[in-house]
C-alpha cells in the first residue's frame, strides 16, 4: 500500500469546469458538496483506503525562523497557502492508478447548481519513511 495526498486548491490549479467560488454557493449547494465528500470518505473507510481528510480555514500565516533572539518573520512576497490550499484527503491504496481514479471521482463533487465541479486535484505520493543507514 502507498499513501497519496489528494490536494484541493482554491487557486493555483487550472480552473474547474463549474468554477463558481464556494462563498457564492447556496446553503443547499454547500450541504450537497459536504455530503458527497463525507460519503466518499466513508466509502474509502470501509475499504481501508481512507487515512485522513481536512478542510482548511481561509485564515493562515506563513512563519519562519529569523535567527536567535529575533521574533518569527510572518508573511512574505509570495502567495499565501491560505489562498491556495482548500483541504486534503490522504488515501492509502495499492497502486498509483487507484489514487488517480479516486482523485478523478472526488473531483466530481457537486458545486453550484448541483452540477459536478470537475475541479483539478493534485495527487502527491508520500515519500517512503526515512531510515538512516549505519555502517
Amino acid at each position: 500500500m502507498a499513501k497519496y495526498l489528494l490536494l484541493k486548491h482554491y487557486r493555483g490549479a487550472p480552473a474547474a469546469v463549474n468554477d463558481v467560488p464556494m462563498d457564492q454557493w447556496t446553503p443547499e449547494e454547500l450541504s450537497a458538496h459536504l455530503t458527497y465528500m463525507n460519503d466518499f470518505a466513508a466509502r474509502l473507510e470501509s475499504t481501508g483506503e481512507f487515512v485522513d481528510a481536512q478542510a482548511l480555514s481561509p485564515e493562515g500565516t506563513f512563519v519562519r525562523y529569523d535567527g536567535e533572539g529575533r521574533p518569527p518573520v510572518t508573511d512574505g512576497p509570495f502567495p499565501e497557502t491560505k489562498d491556495l490550499i482548500a483541504g486534503w484527503m490522504v488515501i492509502d491504496v495499492e497502486t498509483y492508478e487507484r489514487a488517480l481514479a479516486l482523485a478523478a471521482e472526488l473531483s466530481a463533487a457537486p458545486g453550484a447548481g448541483g452540477k459536478p465541479i470537475h475541479e483539478w486535484l493534485e495527487v502527491r505520493p508520500f515519500l517512503p519513511p526515512y531510515s538512516p543507514t549505519t555502517d
